[in-house]
């Protein structure tokens, strides 16, 4: 698979039932994060697949076998697959101003929201920058 294959995939699979918007926020928060190299990866493919941060490539994860037979006849997938594209050209917009977690809001808020200030709501997606090191990234910078 190619990366933008990857990152498509990843936006599929995290996020079809939140349409365009939400994919291409959640490619905004996987370019985001290659662009600042950290523990949850360096470059498209190891940022969407590290352990534990897109949980549809985890090995029990429902999505997992449907991200990984999912074609270009599909069309919400067809749409991600131009977003991903977008995304590799440096010509995707970030519409989630700088995130890099996001959570859906139709599960409990992880910890890591504490007394964190989103950057984004998009669809049911709730996006924030937090840094390589969990911190703000101003945070991070001091």
């Amino acid at each position: 698979m190619t990366p933008a294959e990857i990152a498509a995939r990843t936006a599929w699979g995290e996020a079809r039932g939140e349409g365009p918007d939400g994919m291409h926020a959640v490619l905004n928060v996987i370019g985001n994060r290659a662009a600042q190299p950290s523990w949850w990866g360096r470059d498209i493919p190891t940022v969407c697949q590290h352990p534990w941060q897109f949980s549809c490539w985890d090995e029990d994860d429902p999505n997992r076998n449907k991200l990984l037979a999912v074609t270009d006849k599909n069309s919400q997938f067809s749409i991600a697959l131009k977003l991903a594209e977008l995304l590799m050209g440096g010509r995707l917009p970030d519409i989630t101003n700088g995130a890099d977690h996001y959570y859906s809001i139709h599960i409990k808020p992880p910890p890591w929201t504490n007394c964190q200030k989103p950057t984004a709501r998009i669809g049911a997606q709730v996006f924030f920058r937090l840094g390589p090191y969990g911190r703000t990234a101003g945070e991070a910078l001091k």
